[in-house]
């Protein structure tokens, strides 16, 4: 195949019709394949990473949460302490 100015395409070029669609066509279809396992892993690994910051953040919670119970616990107690001990007086 010669194109304008008498430069020559280095490689194989099929001389078919068929060939030739399939030549053009192949970089178009390989790049958007590639293009889409990339957008895929990202989609994949940003849903990841949320479940794992879900999961964390509710541990957090929970461990405040028991933190706030005991707090509570321990300030009825010495309240209640703090009632006998006037009463008793």
């Amino acid at each position: 195949m010669v194109f304008p100015g008498g430069a020559t395409y280095p490689g194989a070029v099929p001389e078919s019709l068929a060939g030739a669609i399939v030549f053009s066509v192949t970089p178009t279809i390989v790049v958007g394949l590639i293009f889409w396992f990339i957008v895929r892993a990202l989609l994949r690994s940003d849903r990841t990473e949320r479940a794992v910051y879900a999961k964390v953040e509710a541990e957090e919670r929970a461990k405040a949460e028991a933190e706030e119970r005991a707090e509570s616990r321990d300030l009825a107690a010495a309240d209640r302490a703090d009632r006998a001990g006037r009463g008793a007086v």
